[in-house]
Parts: structure tokens; sequence; C-alpha cells
């Protein structure tokens, strides 16, 4: 049953992990150390350098399955990868040779169904290793040159998500054969009862991972490259200015921008005349001086000079 409390940055780290003991596996991926004492969230996150909304959204979303995805842009995108990260390296080097061990002492290895089910799990093993593999080599150094601003133009996270796949139906698969076709073994029955218990656990983590993946990292990722191409777009109409003025060094007056601004709104000569409280003619006049000076005769030249001279915001403007 799902905890419906929100935790907040003020709350004490300490009720956060008694109220769900889950979250002790998300403290180590986020790099948090025991030993807080009754700090708060927050002051546990500032003192292990985590940012405290990541963390929280990430914890949240896991325990009650609550996430403000108006407010992606607050995500700490690195603290998030590491988390995701970190989430790989304690789930392929521990849970799995672990539920592997555990799953060895279960059964009784000389009965031909034993060896089939430790074949089966050691195929699952496979695919999840080949499946976090390839986030580690493709998707997160991608995440990484994006961050850096030199992500290659033949990747991006859509293709990512198009073949995110779920991962835990194997385990599910083993788990449901173990219950229903593995002979009882008195001997065995608490270990095999406490591998199934692990099994369980293990395949609920793997869905709450896949579902931070798919809900928070790849939204996450999405908003970093839109946000990358509207920079890539401001940048390059910036150098296409400059470089189209760059031996043209007079400069404009504030009449000159207003009548810019204007021409950009749509008006008409006469319509320009009537707002600034000018002549038809003096209109021209500086239509004329202004197309002198920057070397711009189109109306779409106009609109990306004055985008990128902060005479009009960008977001106005349908690129």
């Amino acid at each position: 049953m799902k905890n419906h409390k929100v935790y907040e940055s003020n709350d004490q780290m300490i009720s956060l992990i008694r109220d769900n003991y889950n979250v002790l596996q998300s403290l180590g991926s986020f790099g948090i150390a025991l030993g807080f004492g009754d700090k708060t969230v927050n002051e546990t996150c500032q003192d292990n350098g985590v940012d405290t909304y990541t963390f929280l959204s990430v914890v949240n979303y896991t325990i009650n399955g609550y996430y403000n995805s108006d407010e992606a842009d607050r995500l700490h995108i690195p603290t998030l990868l590491h988390y995701l990260e970190a989430s790989h390296i304690y789930y392929l080097d521990y849970q799995l040779p672990s539920i592997r061990r555990d799953l060895k002492e279960s059964i009784n290895e000389e009965d031909r169904l034993g060896v089939l089910i430790m074949k089966f799990y050691d195929e699952y093993a496979r695919e999840i290793r080949k499946h976090m593999k390839y986030e580690e080599k493709v998707l997160f150094p991608y995440v990484k040159q994006l961050l850096d601003g030199n992500a290659p133009t033949d990747y991006d996270i859509e293709t990512f998500s198009k073949h995110h796949g779920q991962t835990d139906q194997k385990l599910r698969e083993l788990k449901n054969i173990i219950i229903k076709y593995l002979p009882g073994d008195i001997q065995r029955n608490n270990k095999l009862t406490a591998t199934l218990y692990g099994i369980y656990n293990n395949e609920e983590w793997l869905k709450l991972h896949s579902q931070v993946e798919d809900q928070i990292f790849v939204p996450a990722i999405r908003n970093l490259e839109q946000k990358q191409k509207k920079d890539n777009v401001t940048k390059n109409i910036t150098n296409m200015v400059f470089k189209g003025n760059a031996d043209n060094g007079e400069a404009l007056s504030d009449r000159e921008k207003d009548v810019i601004v204007s021409l950009v709104q749509g008006m008409s000569n006469k319509e320009i005349a009537e707002h600034l409280f000018i002549s038809v003619n003096t209109v021209i006049t500086h239509r004329r001086n202004i197309a002198r000076k920057l070397q711009i005769h189109s109306s779409a030249g106009l609109t990306i000079y004055a985008i990128v001279n902060g005479l009009i915001d960008i977001s106005s403007v349908k690129l």
C-alpha cells in the first residue's frame, strides 16, 4: 500500500526512512551517507552535495507516484544522472549476484528442474545487464555531452524512449515458475521463501527504476534538448547578424530601434508614423537609414536583428 504523504525539504530524513524503509537504497544511489541524525531532508542533501528538489522528486515518485511535471526545469540533471548510474551499479554488482547466490542455495542442483531454473535466471541476468550497459555506454554519455553543449546530432532521447521496454518480465516468469512448479523441500523451504521475497522486491525495484527513467528522466532530457535547440537558434542568429555587419560600426538611434520594433509588429509606414508621432516621410527616411546601417532589407531579417539585440522577446516570435 502506497504512502500518500508528499515529503518536503523540511521533513526529517529519519522520518522519511522510518515511514518508507525502501528509500535506503535510494540514499546510496544519490550518494547520501547515513549518520545524519535528526537533520531535515534539505540539510542532509546539502551536506552530501545532492540537489534537494531532484532527490525529493525521485523519492516522492517512488513512494507515492507523485511528481510535478510542470516544474521539470527545476531538476538538476547531473544529480539525476548520478542516481541512475549508481542504481545500475547497485543492481548489477550487488542485487543480481545476491539473488543468484540465494537461488542456488534454495534449490536442489541435482534436480533437472533446479538446473533449468538457474539457467533461466542466468538468461535474465544477461538480458538486464545488456539493457543497463546500453544505457551506460550510449544514453548516459549522450546526456553528459548534451550538458556540455556538444551532443551528437545522430541521437536523441526519443531514440532511447522508443526502444525502452520493460525489463522485469523474465523475473516475473521466474517467480511464477518457482511458486507453481518447484517441488517443496522442508529443509530448503525457508530459504526459498526468503529468496522469493527478494525476487518480489527486485521486481518492484526494476518497475520503479524504469518508471523514474520514463516519467522523470526522459522528459527532463527532452526539455534540455529543446532548450539547447532554442539556444542554438539564438546563437546562429547572432552569428548571422554579426557576420553580416562585422564591418559596419554605425549604431542605430533610439528612434530607429522604435521603427524596427514597429515594423516587426507588422505596422505599415502610416501606422508607424501615427504610433511614433512622426511623419510618413520621416518613417521612410528612418527605414532607409536602418537598411544602410544594418545591410538588412527584409522583415524577416529585421525580426532576427530585433531578437538578437533584445528589442523583442524570442518567445513572442514563431520560429
